[in-house]
């Protein structure tokens, strides 16, 4: 009777002990990472969305700026393969090599745009369940020359997945500027 006491109580002890290590582990997590909103997976489920990497920032500044310089080359080599741009009329570009002869031509246009980000915010979410998925979201006003030659500026909201340093996808926004 003695050594089964003496085995409860161990067991008992040991028991707790795993669950102490097990809340202070989740506890040091949530401290670490700042919960700044929620992303629902496909059933409905609220999962965290936390404050992202703030490295992601400037390869974003650095990807507008070879934008703004018409460097094809910067611009590939920060791009993923399977690239995807979703363009605020409902056009898709899908492929680096597309996205590079998009913009060719575009550069190569009397639109001549040029961007400047206003804002970003690094972000990073599961919604199913799955690997964490990082994104920026960010604020950039771009102008261009419209086909009558008049200067028109938009503010655009991008929200871009990043896979490591890569850009993977772009979900592009956009409304006219005001004049206010």
């Amino acid at each position: 009777m003695k050594n089964y006491l003496l085995t409860a109580l161990s067991l008992l002890l040991m028991t707790t002990i795993t669950q102490a290590g097990h809340h202070e582990a989740e506890e040091a997590k949530a401290e670490t990472e700042t919960i700044i909103g929620t992303v629902f997976s496909d059933d409905g489920t609220a999962n965290p969305l936390v404050a992202g990497e703030p490295a992601l920032q400037q390869i974003w500044v650095d990807y507008i700026q070879a934008h703004n310089d018409r460097d094809l080359a910067k611009i590939a080599a920060i791009n993923a393969e399977d690239w995807a741009g979703y363009l605020p009329d409902g056009n898709i570009v899908k492929g680096n090599e597309a996205h590079i002869e998009f913009l060719d031509a575009w550069f190569k246009s009397s639109d001549n745009p040029s961007w400047e980000v206003k804002w970003m915010v690094a972000n990073s979410g599961s919604s199913n369940g799955e690997a964490m998925e990082h994104w920026l979201t960010t604020g950039n006003d771009i102008t261009f020359t419209d086909s009558d030659g008049n200067e028109v500026k938009e503010n655009h909201v991008h929200d871009v997945q990043f896979v490591g340093s890569k850009i993977k996808r772009i979900n592009v926004y956009s409304r006219p500027a005001s004049d206010e």
